[in-house]
């Protein structure tokens, strides 16, 4: 049995590699890929030579980048985490035969998973298998978006999803699938408005398409419009929290522009040209605002024994029974045959195509 894998050689550089497949060890199972969502962000930044890890040295213990040797080195031989399999072999009585479940393995048609190193989240039966590739990681990066809200507001003591939002006005910078995803939670769980802020026409039709307002940030000041909208007392006006969600310096800006004074931006994106552009002089300064990086790596300090990544897996889950229908219909832009994601990968990174959502299907 061998299994095809997509491996970054080089930047630029894509191929679909056939190895052996591992033999079934007591106490694992081996999944067959039914779906693969590509995240055009992390993924692409592999194959563009950007990705930070492919040119200096991560140091977890010190939390710092230092020069020296690749820490991912090509060739990239796991890319993608957004993988839905089913179980054709199992050796454990923790993972029957026959569930399909998600998991974050990498662009491959087959698996061998130790359940005891790795997850695996079964999918109930009423979700559409496909837009399960959410439910392993992609889903719970923005729900740990809402879970930093929440604790920005009440510490340790968050009982819900929605407590960073509930009642509060919400903009969202950039209509990318982790944005909408965002918006999508926000307004599930109780947001009193929700706008998204995106330049890009298509990208707002899509916002627009899943039920939630716009704005485009190249028309009318989008700062002066929300904070004309969004009042709160003399000389206190705008966005309760932002959820920034675009890896570029101008988004980041804007997004503290668009806060009320001691506001906090929730930043959700990966800033592969780092940001420049950001003036931190100006309203950061002036507003005493706040910017939190939430990244799925880590929930809030101090959530992890009440929110770990399972629960926010459910919590994605429950976003997907509600909004499925829609996001299937306008989120997913399309659905490629796994061969052809070599193509694919470079096609999107050389901007020969442009894409939301990518799915490799077998």
């Amino acid at each position: 049995m061998r299994d095809k894998v997509v491996v970054v050689t080089g930047p630029g550089r894509v191929e679909l590699v056939e190895q052996d497949a591992a033999p079934l060890r007591p106490g694992t199972f081996r999944v067959e890929t039914l779906h693969s969502g590509v995240s055009a962000g992390t993924e692409l930044s592999y194959v563009k030579g950007t990705n930070p890890y492919l040119n200096v040295t991560w140091n977890a213990d010190l939390g710092l980048f230092q020069p020296g040797e690749a820490s991912t080195p090509y060739p990239v031989n796991r890319l993608g985490y957004m993988q839905v399999g089913r179980v054709v072999e199992s050796d454990t009585p923790a993972v029957a035969v026959g569930t399909v479940g998600a998991m974050t393995y990498g662009h491959r048609t087959g698996w061998l998973a130790d359940p005891v190193a790795e997850r695996f989240v079964p999918l109930p039966d009423d979700l559409d298998p496909l837009l399960g590739v959410y439910v392993a990681h992609m889903g719970p990066i923005c729900a740990n978006g809402l879970l930093h809200a929440a604790a920005d507001l009440h510490g340790t003591d968050v009982r819900a999803l929605g407590d960073g939002v509930r009642g509060r006005r919400v903009a969202v910078v950039g209509a990318g699938v982790v944005a909408l995803l965002t918006a999508l939670f926000a307004r599930r769980n109780g947001a009193a408005s929700v706008v998204v802020l995106d330049p890009t026409p298509h990208r707002r039709q899509v916002a627009e398409a899943l039920g939630l307002e716009t704005l485009d940030p190249d028309a009318d000041d989008p700062a002066v419009v929300l904070k004309t909208r969004w009042a709160h007392t003399a000389g206190d006006r705008g966005a309760d929290v932002v959820f920034q969600c675009r890896g570029q310096a101008w988004a980041l800006q804007l997004a503290l522009r668009l806060l009320r004074p001691q506001g906090t931006v929730i930043d959700l994106a990966f800033y592969q040209e780092g940001a420049d552009a950001v003036r931190l002089g100006e309203e950061f300064h002036h507003n005493g605002l706040s910017l939190r990086c939430a990244q799925i790596g880590r929930v809030p300090r101090g959530l992890a024994p009440t929110w770990d990544r399972e629960r926010l897996s459910a919590e994605t889950i429950d976003l997907l029974r509600t909004y499925g229908d829609v996001m299937r219909k306008h989120l997913v832009s399309a659905v490629v045959p796994f061969d052809e994601a070599p193509t694919l990968l470079t096609d999107l990174a050389d901007r020969r195509r442009q894409e939301l959502q990518v799915v490799l299907s077998t």
